[in-house]
């Protein structure tokens, strides 16, 4: 106002995120848009949430439905909306699955997974992998490569890093990607859990083989251990199959997936055969939003769009059409499976990405930094690989000025 001295508002928020120029007001499908009108394609959905982009009809139409009917009501309610997603989401998962516990996020399903685990063998330690990252909480963070602890250490104020804690709540040991013979040694009679990431994200997008997964399923069988699979990013047909546990017919003990569960709704489920989820009685689980009847009926109309609009050969088309027309300009070549794609860049990723959304197109980064990682959501069309074919062609295989070896 004239006359008054104005000053910046201080934020209100954390400033614990790095952010992107990038100021998104809406979105259509695979379209977002900036406040001045500018249009950027997206192939990131939102770390891997938007799984079938922004303004689905039949997720809009579904919340509409349920936000009039019922909004909210604890587990203390039993609810035909949250039975129905149940029976649906177990009905889309592998064979083998018996009982679903929802939850709110990655994080909280991995924590159960593991609270799972220990209940049903009564043993302390957990095996991961190098390269893992399965949240930010405890348990998860206890399992995540590169939160400190023995092993993979990090100082932060003369302490371990660990996600701000100060050491782990129970042992974990990291044998290295793909290592059959280390899993071998290290998952002996007192491991609770292996946890893997059928495809990792955010180191990314490594993709782990058929024979590691089978050889694994085929350890913990032997040695009475539960093995998790982590699907938080790479499930709800992200890799063309409804879970990777179906891409390589392995079924695991304990399944946890988010991400995209409910396309944009937090959301989250454990997964578990009879064997796993029958040992918990009443109040050895809980949670207060986990399924809420908003996000139930989100995962219902998810899966019913995905199987519905023949969403998965959707995918594994376009994957296959990325992995042989993206290998040019910077990229050297490509992995990862499905919609959960890793390009791996000669020159730093960072620098791809900026010349990506220079040319309208938002991508991400990952732990390896020469890999750029495509998360699209599994409505992607012919003409928006044309748009990344095209960007990736315009670009030099360096940096202007950059003298190649």
């Amino acid at each position: 106002m004239e006359g008054f001295a104005t000053t910046p508002k201080a934020p209100a928020l954390f400033d614990v995120y790095d952010t992107l120029p990038l100021d998104i007001v809406s979105g259509a499908g695979v379209v977002l848009r900036e406040a001045d009108g500018r249009e950027v394609l997206d192939f990131y959905g939102g770390h891997a949430v938007a799984v079938l982009g922004q303004g689905h009809p039949g997720v809009v139409a579904a919340l509409e439905r349920q936000v009039r009917a019922l909004m909210f009501q604890s587990n203390l309610i039993p609810l035909d909306v949250r039975e129905r997603a149940a029976r649906r989401l177990l009905r889309f998962g592998p064979p083998g699955m018996a009982r679903v516990f929802f939850v709110n996020s990655g994080a909280e399903a991995n924590e159960n997974a593991l609270r799972l685990a220990f209940r049903v063998t009564g043993r302390p330690r957990v095996v991961a992998v190098e390269g893992a990252f399965h949240g930010r909480t405890a348990a998860a963070g206890a399992v995540t490569d590169g939160g400190g602890g023995p092993g993979r250490e990090g100082a932060v104020g003369g302490l371990p890093r660990w996600y701000g804690f100060p050491q782990r709540p129970f042992p974990v040991t990291f044998v290295d990607f793909e290592d059959l013979v280390g899993l071998e040694r290290e998952v002996q009679d007192d491991v609770a859990a292996v946890i893997v990431e059928p495809v990792q994200g955010v180191a990314g997008a490594r993709a782990m083989s058929t024979t590691f997964l089978r050889a694994a399923r085929d350890l913990t069988r032997r040695r009475g251990t539960v093995l998790i699979f982590d699907e938080v990013q790479c499930g709800m047909g992200r890799t063309g199959y409804p879970f990777a546990a179906q891409a390589h017919g392995v079924t695991p003990d304990v399944l946890t997936v988010a991400k995209g569960l409910a396309g944009g709704f937090p959301a989250g489920a454990v997964l578990a055969r009879e064997e796993v989820a029958s040992r918990m009685g009443h109040g050895d689980l809980g949670t207060t939003f986990g399924g809420g009847p908003l996000a139930c009926a989100l995962v219902e109309a998810v899966i019913d769009a995905i199987e519905g609009e023949g969403l998965l050969e959707n995918v594994r088309r376009l994957s296959d059409r990325m992995r042989r027309e993206c290998v040019r300009g910077p990229v050297e070549s490509v992995q990862g499976m499905g919609f959960l794609l890793g390009l791996r860049t000669r020159p730093e990723a960072r620098w791809v990405l900026a010349e990506l959304r220079g040319r309208g197109i938002l991508a991400g980064a990952a732990r390896d930094p020469h890999v750029v990682r495509l998360l699209p959501p599994l409505i992607l069309e012919d003409a928006h690989v044309d748009r990344l074919v095209e960007a990736l062609d315009s670009m030099p295989a360096e940096p202007p000025g950059k003298e190649m070896p």
